[in-house]
């Protein structure tokens, strides 16, 4: 599968006060890998822009005046994204600006030109309901580096988002546990039904591990109206309790 992970800077905040695209930034990925292609684009927005901008993203007008309008590079940028994934952060945001722009040139609408869009605002609010997901926030809970990011810039965002989107959608690529000898200790509690099995030390969750457990569900069920799965876990599933000594060549298990 081809993605493209994109992102934008404007003159504004709003597409339909005639604000318009300043800088344009693409990344690539082919079967979640990233490939090194790219695609950054700087434009001429032949208009003023505004002050609360020009703090998020340092870009002047007299900077820009050299620039290619957006008319110029349209057909560059769509031979770059046709018929891939798009991966946009706010999504609505960005395409609202790029749906204009290509108004303009009677071009039609972006969905046009890409498969589908995915709006990674909006997966990491499913996946953390009541907590922040801006890409700052994300990059900091998936360990991406941002270190280098002063100002916000089209090619840099877009950047820190492939990194980060592949981060939240990295699932469990095997179900093995590496618990090394205490593998053989399962294969015993098949045939004997004892739990813990010999060799495994179960702990058990700390009150402040269980305190912050109790509100991830209670942000979950307040976000989705309804119990968390794990609430409703917790009603049929005894934890087991922790063994209070164990070899030093016992394997841990955290339970909670």
């Amino acid at each position: 599968m081809r993605q493209i992970v994109l992102d934008t800077e404007t003159t504004g905040l709003s597409a339909e006060d005639g604000h318009r695209i300043i800088e344009i930034g693409c990344v690539e990925i082919v079967d979640r890998r990233l490939t090194g292609r790219s695609l950054h684009l700087y434009v001429n927005p032949e208009r003023d822009i505004d002050e609360g901008a020009l703090a998020v993203h340092g870009l002047t007008r007299d900077r820009l005046e050299s620039e290619p309008r957006f008319a110029d590079v349209a057909e560059r940028f769509l031979a770059f994204v046709r018929d891939a994934e798009i991966l946009i952060h706010n999504a609505p945001f960005d395409l609202s600006f790029l749906d204009a722009e290509l108004g303009r040139l009677q071009l039609g609408r972006f969905a046009d030109f890409g498969a589908s869009v995915i709006d990674t605002l909006a997966m990491a609010r499913e996946l953390h309901p009541g907590r922040r997901n801006s890409l700052d926030t994300l990059c900091e809970r998936y360990g991406v580096s941002n270190a280098h990011r002063k100002l916000h810039g089209a090619l840099l965002d877009a950047e820190l988002l492939a990194d980060v989107y592949l981060a939240m959608t990295r699932g469990q690529e095997t179900l093995e546990i590496a618990i090394g000898p205490a593998i053989d200790a399962f294969d015993e509690m098949g045939a004997s039904g004892q739990w813990p099995p010999p060799g495994l030390l179960v702990l058990a969750a700390s009150d402040e591990e269980l305190r912050a457990h109790r509100e991830v569900l209670d942000a979950i069920a307040a976000q989705t109206r309804k119990p968390a799965l794990w609430s409703v876990l917790d009603s049929l599933v005894a934890v087991p309790a922790a063994v209070p000594e164990a070899s030093t060549n016992s394997t841990t298990l955290r339970a909670g």
